[in-house]
């Protein structure tokens, strides 16, 4: 029996819907949030919202569920077939879930994960064809935006494989800002100056619990040629990349308000995910406390949705553009 066959015939077997949920990772709604800071922006913005726009909202919503479902779907195929899930969730990370790949713990085989990942595309396809649709704007921006989001979420670790050819952390980030910035597009027409930051902010949440996922996982991914910045270089380059990584997020927030870009009183109103994000590294690269840090961001990914949307809605506020 082969190292596949056993962890196969090895797992337990979960319900299959149940399955089917781990598969698509839909229990984790950390991109899905975007649309709230999309929509706040879009009420903070000169026109207002148009609610004709919210079925458009909506359905491009659903259709980013399906996507991702089908982008993490891949990705669990290529991990299973290659080897590399199979070390990071083996017994040597007993810290690491193997229910939560439905492929490892042989609770779905490859045929049933190639058809869930076939069909949350094309549904993916058909909703954000609805979407464009019935929204009140189509943007050209927006259009290629939508259409470079769908083909590069699906080639992520399957096809051009991106994540394979040293992409990984910059998709994160695209990926992220991408879904603030299309249904801001498809709502209003437009992306204003602080949109742009904001996306970009939204991007790095994504990005900052990734990074403690590579680094917990770079055995496999060095074993399979996967080229993570964890994977490439020391511990310690690799935890001064996260460091640098820390600065940036932050240096993205003061200089927009230093810039005029963002109000001034913006960084403030992002201190707190900020003072997260310290507690988060110290987590994970002082206490060595990996997976720990890696909930942290999680938890401060939300943390900061939050506030970008508290900053949109305080410019509702009469003077506090100023």
């Amino acid at each position: 029996m082969t190292t596949t066959q056993a962890a196969v015939a090895a797992g337990p077997r979960a319900s299959r819907l149940r399955s089917y949920v781990r598969l698509g990772k839909l229990d984790v709604y950390d991109y899905y949030l975007s649309v709230f800071v999309a929509l706040s922006a879009a009420a903070a913005g000169t026109a207002g919202l148009d609610p004709a726009a919210l079925p458009a909202v909506v359905l491009l919503l659903a259709g980013e569920v399906l996507l991702v479902a089908s982008s993490v779907a891949l990705d669990d195929i290529t991990g299973f077939l290659d080897g590399s899930d199979l070390t990071n969730y083996g017994p040597d990370h007993p810290l690491r879930n193997k229910l939560r790949k439905p492929l490892v713990s042989g609770a779905l085989t490859l045929r049933q994960a190639r058809g869930f990942a076939a069909g949350t595309a094309a549904g993916a396809a058909v909703l954000w064809a609805a979407a464009v649709a019935v929204a009140p704007h189509r943007p050209t921006g927006t259009l290629v935006l939508m259409g470079v989001l769908y083909a590069g979420a699906l080639q992520y670790s399957w096809g051009l494989k991106l994540s394979y050819h040293g992409f990984q952390e910059s998709f994160l980030v695209a990926i992220g800002a991408g879904f603030v910035l299309a249904p801001h597009g498809l709502a209003t027409g437009s992306w204003p100056q602080f949109l742009l930051v904001q996306a970009v902010l939204f991007g790095f949440g994504p990005l900052m619990f990734g990074v403690y996922s590579n680094t917990n996982d770079v055995d496999g991914d060095r074993a399979v040629g996967r080229p993570t910045v964890a994977a490439r270089t020391s511990a310690r380059g690799n935890a001064r990349f996260v460091a640098a990584l820390c600065v940036l997020e932050c240096a993205v927030g003061v200089g927009a308000s230093a810039a005029g870009i963002a109000p001034w009183w913006f960084p403030l109103v992002m201190l707190p995910a900020t003072a997260l994000r310290a507690v988060q590294y110290v987590t994970g690269f002082r206490r060595g406390d990996t997976m720990r840090a890696r909930r942290l961001g999680f938890t401060t990914h939300r943390l900061a949705t939050a506030l970008l949307v508290t900053a949109n809605l305080l410019l509702l506020v009469p003077g506090a553009a100023a």
